[in-house]
């Protein structure tokens, strides 16, 4: 039976990168689940690989056919942006393991659905002041800052990954970023504890 591996944390503590490192892994034998978003594209993104990017009327058509597993909303600046799983086909734990980035809300919904047995927590830790330096400098190579929408999301992440909810999620172990070499081997290694 596989596991889906989730891979979380605040913003910017290198989530994007670590899951690259991890799939590069053959060995782990990881499979992906691209998740969906109604959020504008961002430059560099490609539909279908890192998102599939949806409007809303494409979300609200699959919530009508009862294809969505878990879905949150952000009140951005920018206006209401959703982030959802569909159970559109991805998913099949009876020979696969999976790798996934998800929040710590996406996590818990995930477990009701497919059972906490099912899931396997990954959790990133970094420095707040390293955080916001690299938050910073990703904004700054967009094509159009959101400078206030970053702001918002660093704040944000204070409350949705407060030490209350991981512990109510059991989440026990942290993964602390320091090195991403050295991070990636540790998760590496954790991962396959799983598969023995």
């Amino acid at each position: 039976m596989g596991k889906l591996f989730c891979l979380m944390g605040k913003s910017s503590t290198g989530k994007d990168t670590i899951y690259k490192n991890l799939l590069a892994r053959k060995n782990l034998g990881l499979h992906t689940i691209i998740p969906c978003t109604t959020r504008p594209i961002r430059s560099g993104e490609t539909h279908g690989v890192e998102y599939f990017f949806y409007t809303e009327e494409e979300l609200a058509r699959l919530e009508r056919e009862g294809k969505i597993i878990e879905l949150r909303a952000y009140d951005t600046v920018h206006g209401v942006w959703k982030y959802f799983t569909a159970d559109d086909g991805q998913i099949d734990l009876a020979g696969n393991s999976y790798l996934i980035i998800g929040t710590l809300e996406s996590y818990v919904k995930m477990q009701a659905y497919f059972g906490r047995e099912n899931l396997v927590p990954i959790y990133l830790a970094v420095d707040d002041g390293v955080r916001l330096e690299r938050a910073l400098a990703r904004e700054r190579s967009q094509k159009e800052p959101r400078y206030a929408e970053m702001c918002r999301r660093f704040l944000a992440d204070e409350q949705d990954f407060s030490p209350e909810k991981l512990k109510a999620a059991g989440i026990m172990r942290i993964f602390e970023n320091r090195e991403l070499g050295e991070t990636t081997a540790e998760i590496a290694a954790y991962i396959q504890e799983f598969s023995s």
